[in-house]
């Protein structure tokens, strides 16, 4: 039946996105193939509302491939903080560094060559020729993935791959030849606006007639959830240690929880703590109220330790006042502002 349908589901999407899709969002304006794949990238994972002023920021920063391929990887991070998922943000700089180095400083113009870069998935390689250059490609994003569950009624969580193979099946079939920028844009307009996770306002729905999830009256069935895990506690420790106006920072390494950001020293344990300051000379030492961080998955304890120390000594001591040329977590940029009363660390991407 659902293979029948590409016509009459292509007209709705179109007629609906002219009449009610977004057509004013900043990468949407002067479209090439770097302005939409970062804002591919950005909206991995992010709201559009949350992701439109980090993106203006971006681009300010890094108008051209080429600007971005040449900064260096601190910078990137943060004009990235806050936005969370950060190999997002290694994997874009890495990718500008290939497109300039091997490409020219163009991107491919065909799926499999684009697929091939750092952090460019099948879906996102489809989203920026569609979007770009009108080919006639399926993506399939999340709210791609809701919309076609919810219309073919597909049973099971989309993370499976048998589920996925029937919602890439499905997302071909319905692709279009004409207008492709435009239906894929709508796509993810519907599921976005009205074809939401948690109260869909069916009632508005181009698709309402032709939906099997709609017809059988249980909509939020569809996507199939996955299997819940125990979602864990972790304790960590941070030293933040202070002398005059400087402040002792280390860089996490690429991988792992916030790769290539700045954090305070962290310890598993309050002993390796206290061991680890016996090589310094404390002058005072306060305990800060525990911040709870969650991740995707798990949950993040962080017990503070606030130092001020007799001298610098061992590591890498940054001054208050620059510690917004560092990319900093969303916690630790709270923790700063709010406990040094860091004015100056208020910005227009905070999270």
């Amino acid at each position: 039946m659902i293979e029948s349908l590409p016509d009459s589901f292509q007209h709705a999407m179109l007629q609906w996105f002219d009449r009610h899709g977004r057509h004013d969002l900043p990468w949407q304006q002067h479209k090439t193939h770097y302005r939409v794949w970062v804002s591919e990238i950005m909206l991995q994972q992010t709201q559009v509302s949350t992701v439109i002023p980090y993106y203006q920021r971006f681009m300010q920063r890094f108008a051209t491939v080429q600007d971005l391929a040449q900064a260096d990887q601190d910078e990137v991070m943060q004009y990235w903080a806050g936005l969370g998922y950060y190999a997002r943000a290694r994997n874009l700089h890495r990718c500008a560094q290939v497109v300039v180095d091997t490409f020219a400083g163009q991107f491919p113009s065909d799926q499999a060559t684009m697929q091939s870069l750092p952090g460019i998935g099948r879906s996102t390689a489809a989203a920026i020729l569609a979007i770009v250059d009108n080919q006639p490609l399926a993506i399939l994003d999340g709210n791609v993935k809701r919309v076609l569950s919810r219309f073919g009624a597909i049973v099971g969580w989309p993370g499976d791959k048998k589920v996925a193979d029937q919602l890439w099946q499905l997302a071909q079939t319905l692709t279009p030849t004409d207008r492709v920028a435009d239906y894929t844009q709508a796509m993810m307009d519907l599921g976005a606006t009205l074809c939401t996770r948690t109260k869909p306002q069916c009632l508005l729905c181009p698709l309402q007639q032709s939906c099997q999830a709609f017809q059988q009256g249980d909509v939020t069935r569809y996507p199939g959830k996955k299997l819940k895990r125990a979602y864990p506690t972790k304790q960590a420790w941070f030293a933040l240690l202070r002398c005059d106006d400087q402040i002792l920072l280390h860089k996490r390494p690429n991988h792992g929880i916030w790769g290539g950001l700045w954090v305070p020293p962290q310890f598993d344990s309050e002993q390796a703590l206290h061991d680890w300051l016996s090589g310094f000379v404390v002058l005072s030492q306060q305990n800060l109220p525990m911040i709870s961080h969650k991740f995707t998955h798990y949950q993040l304890d962080m017990n503070l330790l606030v130092c001020t120390v007799d001298q610098i000594r061992q590591g890498s001591w940054h001054a208050i006042d620059d510690l917004l040329a560092l990319g900093l977590p969303a916690p630790v940029r709270q923790i700063f502002k709010t406990h040094y009363n860091c004015a100056m660390l208020t910005t227009n991407h905070e999270s």
